[in-house]
């Protein structure tokens, strides 16, 4: 300081005076960069890379660990992990103002190719452009896009790779595209997004207003009566509003009624009988559900005409029902209800060619000709699962399996897909010990347990002592590869499966507890009582059949229409040589006490 002063003392005072205003301005313009740098004007998402360090990471975007730190406070904690998603802070920069000539030039275009399984919006919303205009520019790709195809796009709306719709920042977003004449009170009370939340997640919006072929970027919850496809809100497919003609359809239903096994004369008996589950009262149950739907179809031109057999659920029964019918005018054969039999049905030389659907068992049936599997498999379900889990979860997570003995090979399994995992043996009464529950759950990372059993007393246990770990400090969530009917055991808690955000896949969402529909009160009025599960697949299975039917002409290309979905039921049919297998399904999460459905 000493030397500063000695070297300052011969400067005469105007010189002074001016390195006083020199310093000063300098010491102004440091305030005001300074100030400048202190809020982030955006963020940008960063999903950490194998081997990735956070030298690397700042110095790729210019900002010091610092600044990374403090949006980020889970680094402090455990330090960087790969496949965590970092916020990148942006901070404003001090520009020249660009000559004129460089920002005509901006607003030009530039070549783009086309990257496989890209769509129009997607480009449009990536380069913050509507379709209309995105297709003024490209007039071929009007009737779509193909893969590795050269397009123009302009060059001011384009975005880098980071702040792309592909990142893992905007999973947790869905999109929508505006309708022609669409404003925000009718975007509102389709999708229920105010326009307030649209302006906040759409910075542009309020500039530049509503235009038809806008993507708007909305939260992952709001999405009303629209289904998700690919990220975007898009309307259902309704194939009832497609009918334009009468139809007639001819039905055959095998089901095992038994009535030869009731006695008739004894009503007490009776009443007891058709009281408890069984194969009788699973058959009225199904056949009920049929005659709501044939009675719902009437009302749209579709003349269905039903012809009942009880099978007694016996082979020889079944037997004797083909070789002494006619089929010649049946379209299609529902049932049998039992997979045995109605893989003996689908050897019979005379029915080869019907189409013959086999309508309620999760368990697997032969894949014959013209054999259509409606229920969505097991393994299907479980393989999509293992996708979810394995895009979804952190192997840095505490990751814990709990796997009762039935169930090794899914462990295996899992073991591969998570070599880390720590696994919680169950006791021989499949209990879980609580002292075992809280020293393999932590407090420092969430805790994502997967519990792999059918066993009822393993999976109460499991899910009551895994919900009583819950707290501020302790996160834990559970997941199962296959959700069987076991789940349906009303002594369950849904609470608790609610606090511990139970996730899985399945062929049904249930229709909310409490709420009546239009279906609901039609049955009720009809039978007296509200529909069982029983009831609502054989609505679901015969409306979509039969409209697959109508709207394609045959059952043979039911495969050629798009995922359809009902009161509970999805349908999507995908062939396999010459017979059918249903391949929709629901990615489900339980919230609170409802159960919301995920973006797959």
């Amino acid at each position: 300081m000493t030397l500063v002063l000695n070297r300052l003392l011969p400067l005469n005072g105007n010189k002074l005076k001016k390195n006083k205003i020199f310093f000063l301005a300098l010491f102004l313009c440091g305030i005001l960069f300074s100030n400048a740098q202190e809020m982030p004007v955006k963020f940008l998402p960063h999903k950490v890379k194998k081997k990735e360090t956070i030298f690397g990471i700042t110095k790729k975007y210019n900002i010091t660990e610092t600044q990374l730190n403090e949006y980020n406070p889970l680094l402090k904690k455990i330090g960087l992990r790969k496949r965590m998603v970092l916020r990148i802070p942006v901070y404003p920069m001090l520009v020249e103002k660009l000559p004129e000539q460089l920002v005509q030039l901006d607003q030009s275009t530039q070549a783009y190719i086309v990257k496989p399984k890209e769509t129009k919006w997607r480009i449009a919303y990536n380069f913050q452009i509507t379709i209309p205009e995105l297709e003024a520019l490209n007039p071929e790709i009007k009737k779509g896009l193909k893969e590795g195809q050269e397009i123009r796009i302009p060059i001011v709306a384009s975005t880098t790779e980071s702040e792309t719709i592909d990142s893992a920042w905007d999973s947790s977003f869905n999109y929508y595209k505006v309708l022609p004449k669409e404003g925000y009170y009718r975007i509102e009370k389709k999708i229920g997004v105010t326009q307030k939340v649209l302006d906040s997640l759409n910075p542009k919006l309020s500039a530049l207003g509503l235009q038809a072929g806008m993507i708007l970027r909305v939260p992952g919850e709001a999405k009303g009566e629209l289904k998700i496809q690919n990220d975007l809100l898009v309307e259902r497919l309704s194939l009832l509003d497609s009918l334009k003609e009468s139809h007639e359809i001819e039905l055959v239903l095998l089901l095992p009624f038994k009535a030869n096994q009731i006695e008739y004369d004894s009503i007490e008996d009776t009443r007891r009988l058709l009281q408890s589950r069984n194969l009788h009262t699973l058959s009225t149950d199904f056949y009920s559900g049929v005659l709501l739907a044939a009675d719902t179809l009437s009302h749209y031109g579709v003349s269905l005409k039903l012809n009942v057999f009880d099978t007694q659920n016996s082979i020889s029964k079944v037997n004797e029902i083909i070789n002494t019918h006619d089929f010649s005018h049946t379209d299609a054969i529902i049932g049998p209800l039992i997979p045995t039999n109605f893989d003996f049905l689908s050897t019979k030389s005379l029915v080869r060619k019907i189409p013959k659907i086999a309508p309620l068992s999760t368990n697997p049936v032969a894949l014959r000709e013209a054999v259509y599997q409606s229920v969505t498999s097991k393994n299907f379900l479980r393989k999509r699962m293992f996708e979810y889990l394995d895009r979804t979860l952190n192997r840095e997570d505490n990751i814990v399996l709990v796997v009762d003995s039935l169930s090794r090979s899914v462990e295996n399994d899992l073991l591969e897909l998570f070599p880390m995992a720590t696994i919680l043996r169950p006791e021989k009464s499949n209990y879980i010990l609580p002292d075992l529950i809280d020293s393999l759950l932590v407090d420092t990372l969430p805790n994502k347990v997967i519990l792999e059993s059918q066993d009822f007393s393993l999976i109460s246990s499991a899910s009551s002592q895994m919900s009583a770990q819950q707290s501020e400090l302790r996160e834990v969530q559970l997941f199962t590869t296959y959700r069987g009917n076991v789940y349906e055991n009303p002594n369950l808690s849904r609470k608790q499966l609610g606090d511990l955000k139970f996730t899985y896949t399945t062929d049904r969402l249930p229709l909310k507890l409490g709420e009546y529909n239009h279906f609901q009160n039609h049955y009720i009025s009809t039978f007296g009582k509200p529909p069982n599960r029983t009831a609502i697949r054989a609505y679901d299975l015969v409306m979509d059949l039969i409209l697959r039917k109508a709207y394609s002409g045959n059952f043979k290309s039911i495969d050629k229409i798009a995922e359809t979905d009902y009161q509970e039921h999805r349908f999507l049919y995908k062939k396999q040589n010459k017979s059918f297998e249903n391949t929709g399904y629901f990615l489900l999460q339980h919230k609170d006490l409802e159960i919301i459905e995920l973006k797959k």
